[in-house]
């Protein structure tokens, strides 16, 4: 077999050396195939002198090639030194393989005169095997006639051993009626023997192997068929083998040489009987069971899959229900495994290579996956309860076997002495044995004794034997028995492999994978699925370690098959899945309460005359309408997607992982990366952003959505045992970050690039208001409609449904990426600040003599344009601390770590900015992580910090903050020329957002200060001092345009005030007259109009 699959292996060109492409070595390659064997070295050097130049590269390259063509010569020198049934014909048969494989491969005579042109040029002389290779190749280039001359001697005895198989093959080839009315395979047919040895009389067979288990299909026509070509005379002259080359020949179309080298066996045959006289006869008998072949092969093997299909099934369910009978009923899973896999391999060969046929069906079959599912559910049961099997067959070879053979051999009446030890040796070893070895765990190993039956068969098979086998039949019985009941306890493993190892899909891959489409079309098919890929487990076996490069390409095949199934698997699960919850999801919108609306109206009106119902409207139905069943025979398409989901999770049940060529394979991770993959992209979906119209799903809506689907993928672990809890901790955890795993887009990244670019950016320009009162963003009344209401995405609603939705994690982005905006903004304040430097420090300095502070006014610029921009970063802290409230509001950390917040929350408490400003930064980080607010935001410190300052000192960036606070302070005055700046009761703030002003300068000032390690308080008191000052010389131009909407500008500084940590009302007070916010309050208020009920 090794040699067989050496040889197949040269016949692939990814296995071939690099240099028989090489232009470089065209020339020469022409050359040797043109001359071969007969070619001169040295006369024709011109042609060889690519070769020479890589003389040794050539030689080493292909050495092991021209080792191969060597074992064949040595293979064929063997060839007449066995003499057992099985083994001759195995001998005979592998042989002829070989022989046809090396006939199919193009480059062996280039492969062998390349390693001998490089040997000569080398070693000066050529390779002493090679006269004898060449004459190989020259003598087999038409394999088949010379294969005939070379078995004419062995006629006889290949005759003899295949007319042999007339006690196994018509057996074996009964079609599927004759199967069903013996009741093959059915334990339940005869429940009285249930209990009783299954045995089979094909076991008197003189074979190494049980034959009627080892020996399949596939080699049964091949001994038939090729074994009858090698010795073709005797289908003139003998009947029997006539019958059964016939038999043969109407089996399929197709032989294996090896995995998927095939022979078409009818043309073959034809071809080579065309050249002998005489075989008229013979060739109308190939054309009428070719003719047979095409009309009823497929037909009789596919009665046979149908069968097999129902006794598999059957046999399995009694066995799993009683494992017990597996150790008298062993041989009737072994011959349910054999049977199948017969037909499996007869299916595949012949798919890859179907004939032009009416009846193309035949040869399709969409419930292979089921054949499979059994098989391996056999096969695992033969595993799992190994045990079992040993201690009942331990026990039948110490009890019976042991007794029995005994009781033969005293019926020998003449038994030579050599003879006499070894049968001796045989009843001793049986009788010793015991069922506590079995509970001991012991290893049994019987080879040594069924060796010792293949010595005796050898000598009681030979002419003039003392004992001749063939006169003490029933010793050959009882032998061969005994030799399948050690092997029931030493090798189930191995006689497993024999009977069900499938490894040929993995050499017709297309056919495989056609194989399980088809299957997976069928709705009865999608619960036994799972076996395609756990069938990749089996080609691992057919490797050969004297070819490593095929098992390489092999293991990288077997793992692309066994994915490509579990990816497919995985794929209609999920979205059978999450087409569940979508419509779950669609249901539970359906009770949402804006949809009421319709529902109240009606309840409110329905005293009324119903008005009449328009034609052809359909009235809407309400919600729950879908449960009711007038007839439990209507199936719903969520019913039918429950369903198709059960017999999915079904296919995973089969196994919780395998092992694929070292890989362990775990099939239910498929699903779950599949659904992650999926409900990532479901939610971003989910959220509607439209970066065009920049229109998105509301927070509150997505996490209603959200729940909905994560509410009904629970209900998968009713079906499967998967972890559906992690999966939905990593989908969330996930779209809390910028990206996900696939590098896509979260709906952390989507809501993030909503707020900044249309809330706050309208908000920056006025057009949306900052509401301290309802706190939430509310449209300015304008006549144009807005793009979307404000307050249907900040209020404290909608932010908590934020909050949950991105957690601390999508909230930091979401505020590391509003620091950008408000360093751009801070960037540009310094330039504004250089620019009237000089004025500023004037003021700065003479705050508080009017006259002066009136001249530098007049040349100082760009006020407004600092109070806009001001204005600007207050609104991003305001939005940012009404997102970080609600984190701590909607309790999402309280939930996951209640025992952590209190100690957080102490620590925040207990904290000072006049320690450590590095361990309270530290502390304030992690305090506004977990939603609290701070008195220095820790965020904004940092994004200052990090702001690029072309090398300027910290001296000079301090004097920069002061004369930045300075410019504000003289620039408030000049608000109130603005006739948005009207103080709103109903909104708790200004209509152009300057309230947040307090916000932006309290926050702004806390940061800048502790960059520079300067006194906060300090500073904003300077601050306070020169606003009031300013606000006061206001208050004295009483005629002017200035003092229009004055007392609004009153109540931004006590604003100011109200919100700093660092000021208190006393120090108001005593730079700025309450009276005069008294009055300020009273007169802003007296022009609200309240509404009562």
């Amino acid at each position: 077999a090794s040699l067989r699959i050496q040889i197949y292996c040269l016949k692939y060109p990814k296995l071939r050396p690099s240099f028989l492409t090489d232009k470089a070595m065209e020339s020469a390659i022409k050359y040797i195939n043109k001359k071969f064997p007969n070619i001169d070295f040295r006369g024709n050097i011109q042609h060889l002198t690519s070769i020479q130049r890589q003389k040794s590269e050539v030689l080493a390259a292909t050495a092991s090639y021209y080792d191969s063509f060597l074992d064949v010569i040595e293979f064929r020198v063997i060839a007449i030194n066995f003499d057992f049934t099985k083994n001759y014909l195995d001998l005979i048969i592998t042989y002829t393989s070989v022989i046809v494989t090396l006939s199919r491969i193009d480059d062996k005579k280039a492969l062998v005169g390349m390693f001998n042109c490089a040997h000569e040029m080398s070693n000066g002389s050529s390779d002493p095997s090679y006269p004898r290779l060449g004459q190989m190749f020259v003598e087999y280039e038409h394999p088949w006639k010379k294969l005939t001359e070379e078995f004419g001697p062995h006629t006889r005895s290949v005759t003899a051993a295949l007319v042999s198989l007339n006690m196994v093959y018509p057996r074996r080839n009964l079609p599927a009626e004759q199967w069903r009315s013996a009741q093959l395979l059915s334990l339940l047919s005869a429940p009285a023997a249930m209990l009783e040895p299954a045995c089979c009389n094909t076991v008197s067979l003189p074979s190494r192997h049980l034959l009627y288990l080892s020996l399949a299909e596939g080699e049964r026509e091949r001994k038939g068929g090729i074994g009858f070509l090698l010795c073709h005379t005797s289908l003139n002259t003998n009947q029997a083998s006539q019958e059964l080359w016939k038999m043969a020949l109407r089996s399929g179309l197709y032989l294996t040489l090896t995995r998927d080298e095939v022979l078409n066996i009818h043309k073959v045959s034809e071809d080579l009987f065309d050249c002998f006289k005489g075989y008229s006869k013979r060739i109308a008998d190939i054309k009428e069971c070719r003719e047979h072949a095409l009309v009823n092969s497929g037909a009789m093997h596919r009665e046979r899959r149908h069968f097999l299909r129902g006794a598999l099934k059957e046999l399995f369910k009694v066995l799993e229900d009683e494992p017990g009978l597996l150790g008298p009923k062993a041989l009737f899973v072994f011959m349910a495994l054999s049977f199948s896999r017969d037909e499996v391999l007869w299916l595949v060969r012949h798919s890859e290579n179907m004939p032009k046929i009416k009846t193309p069906d035949d040869y399709i079959d969409n419930q292979m996956a089921e054949l499979l599912f059994y098989m391996e559910k056999l096969r695992g049961l033969m595993k799992k309860y190994n045990h079992v099997v040993q201690r009942y067959h331990v026990q039948y070879l110490a009890q019976f076997d042991a007794l029995v053979l005994n009781d033969t051999i005293q019926n020998i009446y003449v038994c030579p002495e050599e003879e006499s030890v070894l049968m001796s040796s045989f009843v001793s070893n049986l009788s010793a044995l015991s069922v506590k070895q079995v509970e001991n765990k012991e290893e049994f190993d019987f080879r040594a004794l069924r060796l010792d039956w293949l010595r005796l068969q050898a000598y009681t098979s030979v002419n003039k034997a003392p004992l001749p086998i063939k006169d003490y039949t029933d010793l050959a019985k009882v032998m061969n028995m005994i030799q399948f009941h050690t092997r029931m306890v030493d090798s189930v493993e191995e006689l497993l492999q024999e009977t069900s190892e499938v490894s040929i899909l993995c050499f017709y891959p297309r056919v495989f994978e056609k194989m399980f489409c088809q299957s997976s079309e069928e709705m009865t098919m999608k619960r036994y699925l799972m076996a395609f890929p756990l069938v990749c487990t089996h080609f691992s076996q057919c490797g050969h370690p004297i070819c490593p490069e095929e098992v390489k390409a092999m293991e990288k095949r077997s793992l692309r098959l066994c994915v490509t199934f579990l990816e497919q698997i995985a794929k209609l699960t999920s979205t059978v899945v999450l087409e569940i919850c979508a419509e779950q999801c669609n249901l539970n919108d359906q009770l949402q309460p804006k949809h009421c609306a319709e529902t109240i109206s009606a309840a409110r009106h329905r005293k009324q005359k119903k008005p009449v119902p328009k034609k052809g409207e359909v009235q809407k139905e309400k919600p729950g309408a879908e449960s009711l069943r007038k007839d439990r025979s209507v199936v719903t398409n969520v019913d039918k997607m429950h369903l198709m989901l059960t017999e999915l999770c079904t296919c995973f049940s089969l196994c919780s992982d395998f092992i694929v060529f070292d890989h362990i394979i775990v099939p239910t991770e498929f699903l779950l990366s599949h659904l992650e993959i999926r409900l990532s992209e479901i939610i971003v979906r989910m959220a509607n952003y439209n970066q065009t119209t920049q229109e998105i799903a509301r927070p509150s809506d997505l996490l209603t959505k959200l729940r909905a689907y994560t509410a009904s993928l629970h209900s998968l672990s009713g079906y499967i045992n998967v972890d559906v809890t992690r999966l939905v901790k990593s989908v969330l955890l996930q779209q809390t970050q910028p990206l996900d795993s696939r590098g896509g887009p979260t709906m952390t990244t989507l809501y993030t690039n909503w707020y900044l670019e249309s809330l706050l950016r309208q908000a920056s320009n006025s057009l949306i208001v900052h509401c301290p009162t309802m706190h939430c963003f509310v449209n300015q009344t304008t006549d144009n409609d807005p793009s979307f209401r404000a307050e249907e995405f900040s209020d404290i609603s909608e932010l908590q449904a934020l909050a949950e939705l991105i957690g601390p994690y999508g909230l930091k982005f979401l505020s590391e990426n509003l620091m950008w905006h408000i360093t751009s903004q801070i960037s540009e304040l310094k330039k504004l600040v250089i620019e009237n430097m000089d004025v500023l420090v004037q003021m700065k300095n003479n705050f508080d003599k009017p006259e002066e502070m009136a001249n530098l006014k007049k040349r100082l610029t760009g006020g407004e344009n600092v109070l806009k921009r001001m204005t600007i970063i207050g609104v991003i802290l305001s939005f940012r601390s009404m997102a970080q409230d609600c984190l701590k509001d909607v309790m999402i950390l309280l939930k996951h770590c209640p025992y952590l917040m209190g100690p957080i929350e102490c620590l925040r408490d207990f904290i000072s900015p006049e320690d450590d400003i590095k361990v309270t930064l530290s502390i304030f980080e992690l305090a506004s992580a977990a939603g609290y607010t701070c008195d220095i935001d820790p965020t904004l410190v940092t994004a200052i910090a990090n702001m690029q300052t072309d090398n300027t000192s910290v001296d000079e960036e301090y004097k920069l903050s002061c004369l930045l606070l300075a410019y504000i302070a003289v620039s408030l005055p000049t608000l109130a020329l603005d006739p948005n700046s009207l103080y709103s009761r109903e909104h708790g703030g200004h209509n152009n957002n300057i309230h947040c002003l307090a916000t932006a300068i309290n926050q702004l000032a806390a940061a800048m200060f502790t960059v520079q390690n300067k006194n906060i308080a300090q500073q904003l008191k300077e601050f306070l001092l020169m606003a009031s000052s300013t606000l006061l010389q206001l208050g004295q131009n009483v005629e002017r345009m200035e003092s229009k909407n004055r007392e609004s500008i009153y109540l931004l500084l006590h604003m100011i005030v109200e919100e700093s940590p660092f000021l208190s009302q006393d120090m108001l007070e005593s730079c700025f007259p309450y009276v005069l916010l008294r009055n300020a309050y009273r007169e802003v208020y007296r022009s609200f109009i309240v509404t009562l009920g």
